[in-house]
């Protein structure tokens, strides 16, 4: 797991305990993750990855893995 998928996890976790971030594919679709724990997702990526995401970025297949919301920020930076 590279430095950014590990920073990724460790925040995930830091909101949500209780999900198993690494193996889990579905958080939205399965209701592991809430509207209110997505704003809180979505403020932590942004100060962390130096990313802005916006409202047209809130779909759920940006965020029903790690590995999806991964691939958000490296659009975002590219």
């Amino acid at each position: 797991m590279n430095y950014d998928m590990q920073k990724l996890i460790e925040i995930l976790s830091g909101i949500c305990p209780d999900v198993d971030f690494e193996n889990e594919k579905s958080l939205i679709d399965d209701g592991l993750i809430e509207s209110l724990d997505i704003v809180s997702i979505v403020n932590e990526i942004m100060g962390e990855f130096d990313v802005e995401i916006y409202v047209d970025d809130l779909m759920p297949e940006n965020f029903n893995s790690a590995e999806d919301m991964m691939n958000l920020i490296r659009k975002k930076q590219a």
